[in-house]
């Protein structure tokens, strides 16, 4: 089969973009906090902002253009993967995620988490973290394509069919993070983000998502 936009056009179009949109939007809204609080953040986003301080450029547009390079090579080998939701996820969090710490910025809520105490900046991230992984969750679930992050990993496990999908995504996130890691080594800002908090949430993430799969399937 070929590319084409009639993919792009499902059953039910309107109601799984009116869960998709706010979920991926919402998804950048919790990524800023995440930064903010500094314990850790998805190895995407660990790469990409790690990325755009080497670089000098915005996480919005670091994302467009990393994630742009992943959507070439989803289009060659997995251009059934790319809907509406694929392009929302490369551009919306992002860019969402800048404006939002604009926003703690020049409103003093990012002096407010970091001189914050220990019990405030634990329950940031402990909702954002929470709520980041069922956003994420409803957004796969509305099944209008997936990010080229996650569609690049499902093509390379689909080459590996004797490898378990797990081991793919988890070596994956590893490689991602180390990317970051990398890429930290010509920041002038040093490292942006816990690396082990990173980590942590590259092994985590996955089956958070898979647990609360089924209960989202039978709303969405």
């Amino acid at each position: 089969m070929k590319f084409s936009f009639r993919q792009f056009i499902v059953p039910n179009l309107r109601k799984r973009l009116a869960f998709m949109l706010p979920a991926v939007i919402l998804m950048g809204f919790f990524i800023s906090l995440l930064i903010e609080v500094d314990w850790g953040i998805d190895p995407a986003s660990f790469m990409n902002l790690n990325i755009s301080h080497a670089i000098g450029l915005s996480l919005g547009n670091t994302g467009v253009i990393v994630y742009g390079l992943m959507l070439i090579f989803t289009f060659i080998f997995g251009h059934y993967m790319i809907g509406f939701g694929t392009i929302a996820n490369m551009v919306l969090i992002g860019y969402t995620a800048d404006f939002c710490r604009w926003i703690w910025a020049t409103t003093g809520f990012h002096e407010f988490i970091q001189d914050g105490v220990f019990e405030i900046r634990l329950a940031i991230f402990i909702i954002s973290i929470v709520s980041f992984v069922i956003t994420a969750a409803i957004y796969m679930n509305a099944q209008l394509g997936i990010a080229p992050y996650d569609a690049s990993a499902a093509i390379i496990a689909k080459w590996m069919p004797k490898i378990p999908y797990f081991i793919v995504r988890i070596t994956w996130d590893f490689a991602t993070v180390g990317i970051g890691v990398v890429a930290a080594q010509f920041s002038p800002d040093g490292m942006q983000g816990s690396l082990i908090g990173s980590i942590v949430m590259s092994i985590l993430i996955g089956p958070a998502v898979q647990l609360i799969e089924k209960p989202l399937k039978k709303i969405l």
